[in-house]
């Protein structure tokens, strides 16, 4: 087991220089980033000096590499619209994406679980066809169509929750609601399909002989193996909403990662753009390295292969 983190652990580095490299050709590859620092009228002495303040007139690879050194050392630099380190900007939208992520993952694993198991076990009838089809429409539900058709509902019509912003528990319901309307499809699906190939198994059909009660087989057999593709799924899933649910965020004025993302580009705040990508795929990376560790807990020969 050891063995098999450190091998995960190496692996990390790899993705993020990545990104790195994507994200500083592409930010220069949308203009000079002198135009940010100086208005339109600026001398050509102004522009030459902030040029060489900004390391701009040293070679390309020497750019990357100090800016690689910078980014691991939590140096992404100054928001150029709040005159702050970009990073601890980002760092203080955090828990609010983490809250929203939680609270949606929460609610696609319980809502995707036990539907999924429903659907299963009632397998070719009414119902399971019912789950299956509102599944498919659930993932076919564009994220802004359906926040907008609930605030118009519960907020402008009923009045029972708030428009947007954060607070209390009424804030979050909406907003966990769209995010979990796209997750918990793929969870009920994915259990749904496991259960049905598990509960083919021979093991399974044992334990039927055997006279335990199909309860009992389910609970004992057919779910424990239902988990792994569930877990890594859920990692999955986490890890792209901890990097930012970017239309939910906006659309409820969540202050989160995403929705300061978004400014920032509108804005052109290039060091926040950075922070934000490669802590976006920070955590996707994390996610994913959770996900497999505790894969590799429940079945031995993942980490054996």
């Amino acid at each position: 087991m050891a063995r098999y983190i450190v091998h995960r652990l190496l692996q990390i580095p790899i993705p993020l220089v990545a990104v790195s490299l994507i994200v500083f050709v592409v930010l220069r590859l949308t203009g000079d980033p002198v135009d940010l620092y100086l208005p339109i009228e600026a001398t050509a002495e102004q522009r030459a000096q902030i040029r060489e303040s900004l390391g701009l007139n040293d070679p390309v690879h020497l750019q990357y590499l100090r800016y690689l050194n910078d980014a691991f050392h939590g140096d992404f630099g100054n928001s150029l619209r709040f005159r702050r380190p970009a990073l601890s900007l980002m760092l203080e939208r955090f828990p609010a994406t983490l809250q929203l992520a939680a609270a949606g993952i929460l609610l696609s694993v319980l809502l995707g679980v036990g539907l999924g198991i429903l659907s299963a076990v009632r397998k070719g009838s009414s119902l399971d066809y019912f789950l299956m089809a509102a599944a498919i429409f659930g993932q076919s539900l564009p994220g802004f169509w359906l926040g907008i058709i609930l605030i118009m509902i519960f907020a402008v019509s009923l009045h029972v929750l708030p428009t947007s912003g954060m607070g209390d528990w009424r804030h979050l319901l909406m907003p966990a609601v769209t995010v979990a309307s796209y997750q918990f499809p793929q969870v009920m699906l994915l259990v749904r399909s496991s259960m049905l190939e598990t509960m083919n198994e021979d093991f399974v059909r044992v334990a039927r002989a055997k006279g335990l009660h199909e309860t009992g087989v389910i609970a004992r057999h057919v779910l424990p193996n239902v988990l792994s593709p569930v877990v890594t799924s859920v990692g999955l899933q986490f890890g792209r909403l901890m990097g930012g649910a970017v239309i939910t965020e906006t659309v409820f004025s969540w202050p989160g990662v995403g929705q300061f993302a978004v400014q920032a580009v509108f804005n052109r705040d290039y060091p926040v753009v950075q922070a934000a990508i490669l802590m976006m795929a920070l955590l996707i990376i994390l996610s994913n390295l959770v996900a497999d560790l505790t894969n590799a807990v429940l079945d031995p020969r993942i980490r054996r292969g």
